[in-house]
């Protein structure tokens, strides 16, 4: 097992994800708001907080610093990181790995992100992209086994790794469309969506079409926003009364392509199949189960479905089923309610949306946020303690070029029902309620030692 001490998310917090450019937000507002609702949630000040790590892929340097110094200037160590689609879940990691090993006892991840609409691109284009021979490897895999698709580089080569997949196992784009519209349809219940439209098969099968196997709805939307995740020690929790709503983080790994992304030929490999598969068999290695066992213990995944071909081909990848059997397991509904697992009752990438600093954390949000009542969205059974079907909650957070994040998360043993929590903190249940904040929630949580009353002027909400 890894060696470290034991870690929990004792408050997380989130800003609704909406249309990517809409111009009506800063990153410096919106990481605010995600920061002083964790914060609220959890009962603590900025000031007791000992370091933070903020993500953010489209910005300047230092957006993190700018971002928090709202809350104080209090001299903590503050990282910024950038790891593609991963980077909100990398963040994550880089803080919970301060409190494991020692280095403080609660630190806060922090991700965002303000996007510009349509298809990814660079900011930097004069000079190669670092995904520029991964989009070459996907043309010459096009070439030998999968016939020339279309599109943009990013669904051309997920969808790819789908057609991969149906080659040798079975299934269809209806496979794709039943994922997709599976996913809608739970993004209804969800408050903090960018699309709650719950799209039928038939819809999703209709929408314009974005490469041979993919239409727009199977596809994640560019989004603007931020979301927040604080990580404390077992130690801080009990010292602090947070047994009743602290999720430990049993396990969590990060992990990097292989060389099979590039020497096998493979679509699925180019995507990151067998980097999040190992990345899956470490977390539950670490969390102490033997080789292959443990899945049938989780009730609720978030999975990166960026687009619906990548859910697909992520569920053998993640343990979830046999390699052959992904599209058997969307025929039997084993990916909603009523099924084996719940898969993104969120509403996934593909509705919520998808704004790359903040989903990794707002994955974890939504898993955390399912411990209290999370009213329509809620998941039977998750971290009933009783019942070991729904004892953990999985994220899994890809981005590519490459890196993976897992984390596998539990209600402890120690979970004492009762008592205030985030909920008569925010004065609402944010768990399936979204509202903006006030300067009087700011007040609360920012620091009483060290702020800045010239920042908190240009502050904006």
């Amino acid at each position: 097992m890894a060696k470290g001490r034991r870690t929990f998310l004792i408050g997380g917090g989130c800003t609704a994800f909406i249309k990517a450019s809409i111009a009506t937000r800063t990153t410096e507002d919106m990481g605010l708001e995600a920061a002083t609702k964790a914060l609220l949630d959890a009962g603590i000040t900025y000031d007791t907080v000992q370091m933070a790590v903020v993500g953010y892929c489209y910005g300047d340097s230092t957006c993190g610093q700018r971002a928090l110094y709202n809350l104080g200037l209090t001299g903590i160590p503050i990282t910024n990181v950038n790891n593609n689609c991963s980077t909100g879940s990398t963040a994550l990691y880089t803080a919970n790995n301060a409190v494991k090993f020692g280095q403080v006892e609660v630190a806060l991840a922090l991700g965002f992100e303000r996007m510009k609409p349509g298809s990814l691109g660079t900011n930097w284009p004069d000079r190669p992209s670092p995904t520029a021979l991964l989009n070459q490897k996907m043309e010459e895999v096009e070439i030998a086994s999968l016939g020339l698709n279309h599109g943009p580089g990013a669904p051309r080569m997920f969808a790819d790794g789908a057609q991969e997949y149906f080659q040798k196992y079975g299934g269809n784009t209806e496979h794709l469309a039943r994922i997709a519209s599976k996913n809608h349809k739970h993004s209804v219940n969800n408050p903090y969506s960018q699309f709650r439209d719950g799209w039928s098969v038939e819809q999703v099968l209709k929408a314009p079409k974005i490469t041979n196997e993919l239409t727009k709805f199977m596809c994640s939307p560019t989004s603007d926003g931020a979301a927040c995740c604080i990580v404390a020690s077992e130690d801080f929790v009990h010292a602090h009364g947070l047994e009743n709503q602290a999720i430990e983080i049993v396990a969590q790994a990060l992990t990097t392509d292989n060389p099979l992304a590039y020497e096998s030929n493979s679509a699925m490999e180019v995507v990151g199949y067998t980097m999040s598969k190992n990345c899956a068999d470490q977390v539950f290695r670490d969390a102490g189960f033997k080789e292959g066992e443990g899945r049938d213990q989780v009730g609720v995944v978030e999975l990166h479905d960026c687009f619906a071909a990548n859910e697909l081909i992520m569920y053998p990848a993640l343990g979830l089923c046999g390699p052959d059997e992904a599209h058997k397991m969307v025929e039997r509904g084993d990916n909603t309610y009523g099924g084996k697992y719940v898969i993104n009752p969120s509403g996934g990438l593909e509705a919520k949306g998808h704004p790359l600093g903040a989903t990794g954390l707002g994955m974890h949000f939504y898993i955390m946020s399912k411990a209290s009542e999370a009213g329509p969205m809620q998941a039977p059974g998750l971290f009933d303690t009783k019942d070991i079907r729904g004892k953990y909650g999985l994220v899994h957070n890809v981005g590519l070029g490459g890196a993976v994040v897992v984390s596998l998360l539990r209600r402890p043993e120690f979970f004492k029902e009762g008592g205030e929590d985030g909920r008569d903190r925010l004065g609402y249940n944010h768990a399936h309620e979204c509202r903006r904040i006030t300067m009087n929630d700011v007040d609360k949580v920012n620091s009483k030692k060290e702020s800045s009353p010239y920042l908190m002027q240009h502050a904006k909400l």
